[in-house]
């Protein structure tokens, strides 16, 4: 299996943490999507990161077809650790939450902050590159409270995001926090119900490979690999 991905990309993250907590691990391929590669776009007209290729070269392109694919072709043998659960109203409960992270967090918070302060250093100036836009980061970072008392509010009554047990949801959050705490900007002081369910879920095996993540010229915040931030 082939993912195409980038490091900072929070819903190529939520894949990885997906295969991780099935046991899987894919042959990782960096797509830096501004630069329209011609092989890339055949894969996935889009031009958006992640897709997921399978061995027999069956494509998966984007977030929600990857993670409900992935749960139908592999939820079944889980059991009780499969991410969509099987009750009608808990999977609609885990798909709402999952939206929540990588549609509306994703444009409130991680995408203009991995943007800003990641990509556009990388992008040639014709396509956007240059400086970051601190008006935007400062934006980001004042939404990205709001999200943090949601998570901490959910969880005053259920052991997970979406209910009893561990779902898509919570990787989802998890996926797009951690994209941003690597940059140094989640505010841990703002609610510690939230702090509390981020450090039990960046302790489990999957969340390993991208905790030893860095980027040259880019070290991570001093409590981003770190299990007692």
């Amino acid at each position: 299996m082939q993912l195409y991905h980038h490091p900072f990309c929070a819903h190529s993250r939520l894949v990885r943490l997906a295969l991780g907590e099935m046991g899987i691990e894919p042959e990782l391929i960096e797509e830096r999507v501004w630069e329209r590669r011609p092989d890339f776009l055949m894969l996935d007209p889009a031009g958006s990161t992640p897709v997921l290729v399978e061995d027999d070269g069956f494509v998966v392109p984007g977030i929600d077809p990857i993670t409900e694919y992935l749960d139908e072709t592999r939820g079944p043998k889980l059991g009780d650790r499969r991410l969509l659960p099987v009750d009608i109203g808990a999977r609609v409960e885990v798909r709402r939450l999952s939206a929540w992270f990588n549609h509306k967090f994703f444009a409130e918070v991680s995408e203009p902050l991995v943007r800003e302060k990641v990509y556009k250093r990388y992008m040639p100036r014709e396509l956007g590159g240059g400086p970051p836009d601190m008006a935007v980061i400062r934006a980001a970072r004042a939404n990205i409270r709001y999200h943090l008392h949601y998570i901490g509010w959910l969880l005053k009554a259920r052991n997970w995001l979406a209910g009893d047990r561990l779902s898509y949801a919570d990787l989802a959050a998890a996926a797009h926090i951690s994209s941003v705490d690597y940059l140094g900007d989640v505010p841990w002081d703002e609610d510690e119900g939230a702090k509390i369910w981020y450090a039990r879920i960046k302790s489990r095996p999957a969340f390993r490979p991208l905790l030893a993540l860095t980027v040259a010229g880019m070290p991570p915040a001093p409590c981003y690999a770190d299990l007692d931030f």
